[in-house]
């Protein structure tokens, strides 16, 4: 495809709209609505825009607490010229502020409780779309991410890459107007992209929620069933739970789910055997980041059996991926950093030249002058076949449930708390889905000894995470604490996180981690349903030493280790059928939830 055949995002909706005008273009729990009447009221929307300045150039903030009418307002937004923002309603309030102030939209729409002043839904449907003259290279959206600076990164995406993008996913998953993509994602994840715009390309559906709210394994599982879903994204750690629970329940996947797209973090060939042999829904293993639009590299074969890394795979059309060290490509087998170049790559970020410069930078291997190259800070190798293996990270960023996150934002958080001299957090051992965090007292006489680690009082440990809850998303923020008398280093110089982990566990070891006997429990533990709630909550948590009254959240409880409890809670108690994740938050002990289970026996009988 080249500059002058590629596609405008626009252009491809208004060709599924003249090729498919009584499909369905969006499906809800309320209504389904059709190619056509999706288009009119898009139509509809983007005049209301044009006649609030959002045009070429400028971007309109979408708060919507429903899906559907955020993707009919990123449509009214391309329509009318702008660009789009999202603005997740789950992000703390000041985060939300700072991002309204960064964006500088020319409007918003939305009528969330999380909404900025002044926005508003457009109404009538009588409106003719206005004449716009927009530019392949006018922004098409800007997404956020986190930075180490402290500040997320916002990541300018131009119409020509979205196009390309939306047209080049459509073609490796071989979408069809029969197909309904379910979109699960958070709004303000760029993974909401690729849930949307290649579907719409070739005049697919798109299945949305009634709200934001995240789903477990098993309405998940009745989501899809339900609407005949044929084509979902998760992120690594919510696929594996969704992979757990079908095992556990001795299911398979609906029957209309045809491709399963799994990514985000290094995936484990185990499971994705064992998904292979069992499911009837094919897995694609996605690999990109938000500065190149979305997705980069899609793997859809069946893992051999030799295969110690799941690759990632062959790029998308128009993406160029290619192995480095020192800036230069290395032969096919060899270690480099993964460089992605190409149409599909961000402008950059929003109002930081300098970040841009960084990270995109010149390509002197490339044929074409001035052409650019984005330096992920991956490792990688390509293999015998040609497919791209990741194979880590360059620097000390990690992965939490799908989000990218430098540490080093979270560790200086931690560290504006004058009780607190030194801080270091990393991914738990075990599941790697929740943030731990060591810190060093300012006053050493608080300091445990030497070699030791302790978990401070719930009252210190609350007033640690408070001002982080109010600033970072909720997946950035450690919920498990550990105090220590000193950051112990390597022969490499580099804090020694395996050993920290390991202090970590002796602090943890209060109780043998052998199996719960009920005739060798204490009262407390014999008394049901605690008993078993507590023994699953233990287990959940990998912590025998929970106690009745331990906060679920305060020992590394998370939104994927709460699907798994509530699994477990289900297979034991009917009255736990209806239970759902927010029922943690208010009842986030064993005690609290034995209650809230025992009073729904009471009414069920």
């Amino acid at each position: 495809m080249t500059a002058a055949t590629a596609p405008d995002v626009i252009g491809l909706w208004d060709r599924s709209v003249g090729a498919h005008p009584e499909a369905a273009a969006l499906v809800t729990p309320h209504r389904v609505w059709t190619y056509e009447e999706a288009d009119r009221l898009t139509d509809a929307w983007a005049d209301s825009l044009a006649g609030q300045d959002a045009g070429p150039g400028r971007l309109v903030g979408l708060a919507f607490p429903d899906p559907a009418r955020t993707v009919l307002g990123m449509v009214a937004a391309l329509k009318a010229g702008a660009g789009f923002t999202v603005l997740d309603d789950r992000l703390p309030a000041a985060a939300r502020a700072a991002l309204v102030r960064r964006t500088d939209a020319a409007v918003w729409l939305g009528d969330g409780g999380h909404a900025p002043a002044g926005a508003y839904v457009p109404v009538g449907l009588s409106a003719v779309r206005p004449p716009v003259r927009h530019r392949p290279d006018d922004p098409a959206y800007v997404l956020f991410t986190s930075g180490s600076t402290g500040e997320p990164k916002g990541t300018v995406v131009e119409r020509d890459a979205l196009g390309r993008f939306a047209a080049g996913v459509a073609e490796r998953l071989e979408l069809t107007p029969g197909d309904r993509w379910l979109q699960v994602a958070s709004l303000g994840f760029d993974v909401v992209i690729e849930e949307v715009f290649p579907a719409l390309a070739v005049g697919a559906a798109v299945v949305c929620r009634a709200g934001t709210r995240a789903l477990d394994a098993e309405e998940l599982h009745t989501a899809m069933d339900r609407t005949r879903t044929t084509v979902v994204e998760l992120s690594t750690q919510y696929w594996l739970e969704y992979a757990r629970w079908l095992t556990a329940t001795g299911r398979t996947t609906p029957p209309e789910l045809r491709t399963m797209v799994v990514g985000g973090e290094r995936m484990d060939p185990a499971p994705y055997r064992a998904w292979q042999a069992r499911q009837p829904a094919s897995l694609a293993h996605v690999y990109g980041l938000t500065e190149c639009t979305v997705s980069s590299a899609f793997y859809t074969g069946l893992l051999p059996e030799g295969a110690e890394e799941v690759p990632l795979g062959t790029p998308l059309r128009d993406v160029e991926i290619s192995v480095r060290r020192d800036g230069r490509p290395v032969p096919d087998g060899e270690t480099g950093e993964i460089h992605i170049g190409g149409p599909l790559l961000a402008r950059g970020f929003l109002g930081d030249e300098a970040a841009t410069a960084r990270r995109f930078v010149p390509d002197p291997a490339a044929p074409a002058p001035g052409a650019r190259v984005y330096v992920t800070g991956d490792l990688g190798r390509i293999d015998a076949d040609g497919h791209l293996v990741f194979l880590g990270r360059v620097d000390d960023q990690v992965k939490i449930r799908g989000h990218r996150l430098e540490p080093a934002r979270v560790e200086r958080a931690l560290c504006e708390n004058p009780e607190v001299d030194q801080a270091v957090v990393f991914p738990d051992p075990g599941t790697g889905t929740a943030l731990w965090a060591f810190t060093v007292p300012a006053d050493p006489h608080r300091a445990p000894p030497p070699g030791a680690a302790v978990r401070p009082a719930a009252a210190e440990r609350d007033a640690m995470i408070r001002p982080l809850a109010r600033a970072l998303p909720e997946w950035a923020v450690p919920r498990v604490h550990y105090r220590v008398a000193v950051l112990p280093k390597n022969p490499h110089g580099k804090i020694d996180k395996k050993l920290l982990a390991a202090w970590a566990a002796d602090a943890d070891r209060t109780t043998p981690a052998e199996p719960y006997h009920p005739a060798e429990a204490t009262p407390v533990e014999r008394d049901e349903p605690l008993g078993t709630v507590l023994t699953a909550f233990r287990d959940v948590l990998g912590a025998p030493g929970l106690g009745p009254d331990d906060d679920f959240f305060a020992h590394g409880g998370q939104s994927l280790l709460a699907m798994r409890l509530l699994a477990r809670l289900r297979d034991s108690f009917p009255a736990a059928a209806g239970l759902r994740a927010s029922t943690l938050f208010a009842c986030p002990t064993p005690r609290l939830t034995a209650a809230a289970l025992d009073a729904r026996e009471t009414a069920r009988t």
